[in-house]
C-alpha cells in the first residue's frame, strides 16, 4: 500500500464523512429527515464527484475507501451483534425474519430482472438493501457482484426513501390502532424485520416504547446477522452461473467475501463479552465513520447521469418490495405468532 498515493482520495473521503457525522448530529437534520451519516455522506460525496472535476491522483485513495476500508467496517460491524441477540427474539422472532427476509429477497430479484428487465446486479442490490440491513447490506453486496458505482447509489437512494417513509408511517399505524391484534411486543417483531435501515428500526420501535424499542432492535440486529451467510451462498451462486459449459467450479474460483468471516469473528468476541461495555461503543462509533467513509466515496465515484439512465424502474421495484414488506409482514407476524403463541 503507497501512502502517498492513496492520501489524496482517502482525504477527501475522509473529509465528507466529517462534515456528514457533524451535520448529522444536529437538531435540525435529527427533527426534519434524520438523516444517518452514511445516507448525507453518499448526498454529499455525490455533489462533490459531480460538480468538482477531481484529478486522477484521487482515484487510488477513493477506490482504497470502497474496498478496503469498507471491508474493515463490514467486519467490525460485528460488534453491534452478539449470538445471544438471536436467542432473545425467540423461535418466533427468528422464523419472522427469515421469512421476511428471503420473500423480499427473491420477489426483489424476481420483480427487477423479469418484470422491470433491470441488470442483475442492480436486482441483488436492491433486494438485499430492502431485505437485510439498508445501506450498509447494498454495500456490502456490491463487493460480491461487482456492481457499478451508480447502481450502487440508486440502491442506496430507494433504501433512504422507503425506509424514511417507514420510520414514520409504522408508529403513526400502530397509535392508529390499525394494526388490530398487535401489542408493543408484535408491533417490535414487525418493525424489526420489515423496516430497512438499523436507524430507521429505532426511531420507529422507541417512538411507540421501551418494550417495541428493543424488541424492533434486538429482531432487526438478527437479520443484519443473516447478511453473512446470505452472502456467501450468493458468491457461489454467482461462481456457478458464470462457470463454462457447466463446469464444476472450484473453491479458488469462488468470489467468497472473506471479510464476512471476520463480521462473524466479532460477533463472536462480542458475544463471550470480554470486552468492556465502553470499548465496544468505542468501536463502533469508529465502524459507524470507517463506513461512512466509504459511503462518501462511493458518492464521489457516483455518476448522476447515470442515475438518470436507470430511471425510475429501481424506484417501482423497492416500492413493491416495500409493500411486501408492509402487509407480507403483518401477515406474517400474525400467521407464526398464532402457530407459536
Amino acid at each position: 500500500m503507497d501512502l502517498k498515493k492513496i492520501l489524496p482520495g482517502l482525504s477527501i473521503a475522509v473529509l465528507v464523512a466529517v462534515i456528514s457525522t457533524i451535520l448529522a448530529s444536529t437538531d435540525i437534520i435529527k427533527k426534519t429527515v434524520n438523516f444517518s451519516p452514511l445516507i448525507l455522506a453518499i448526498l454529499i460525496g455525490a455533489v462533490v464527484g459531480n460538480l468538482i472535476k477531481l484529478p486522477d491522483s484521487f482515484k487510488p485513495g477513493i477506490i482504497f475507501s470502497l474496498k478496503k476500508v469498507l471491508r474493515v467496517a463490514i467486519v467490525f460491524l460485528g460488534f453491534r451483534l452478539t449470538f445471544q441477540n438471536i436467542m432473545e427474539v425467540g423461535l418466533e422472532g427468528l422464523i419472522i425474519d427469515t421469512i421476511m427476509l428471503l420473500g423480499t429477497f427473491f420477489i426483489g430479484i424476481y420483480v427487477s430482472t423479469k418484470i422491470f428487465k433491470l441488470d442483475s446486479s442492480m436486482g441483488y442490490l436492491l433486494a438485499s438493501g430492502s431485505s437485510i440491513c439498508g445501506a450498509s447490506a447494498v454495500l456490502a453486496t456490491s463487493a460480491v457482484v461487482k456492481s457499478e458505482m451508480h447502481h450502487n447509489a440508486m440502491a442506496v437512494a430507494t433504501v433512504t426513501i422507503f425506509g424514511t417513509i417507514a420510520m414514520f408511517l409504522y408508529p403513526m399505524i400502530y397509535k392508529a390502532g390499525i394494526l388490530l391484534d398487535f401489542d408493543d411486543l408484535l408491533y417490535g417483531l414487525w418493525t424489526g424485520a420489515t423496516v430497512h435501515e438499523v436507524a430507521q428500526v429505532v426511531a420507529a420501535g422507541f417512538a411507540i416504547s421501551e418494550v417495541a424499542g428493543n424488541t424492533a432492535t434486538i429482531a432487526k440486529l438478527t437479520r443484519v446477522m443473516m447478511l453473512a451467510p446470505l452472502l456467501i451462498v450468493l458468491s457461489i451462486y454467482l461462481a456457478k452461473k458464470h462457470s463454462l459449459h457447466g463446469a464444476t467450479v472450484s473453491l479458488r474460483e469462488i468470489p467468497i467475501p472473506y471479510f464476512v468471516f471476520g463480521f462473524i469473528a466479532m460477533v463472536g468476541v462480542n458475544s463471550i463479552g470480554i470486552i468492556p461495555q465502553n470499548i465496544t461503543h468505542g468501536i463502533n462509533v469508529v465502524d459507524t465513520f470507517l463506513m461512512t467513509v466509504a459511503m462518501a466515496a462511493m458518492g464521489i465515484e457516483t455518476n448522476i447521469n447515470k442515475m438518470k439512465g436507470v430511471g425510475m424502474k429501481p424506484i417501482y421495484v423497492a416500492l413493491i418490495m416495500f409493500l411486501f414488506l408492509f402487509f407480507g409482514g403483518i401477515l406474517v407476524v400474525k400467521v407464526v405468532h398464532e402457530l407459536l403463541g
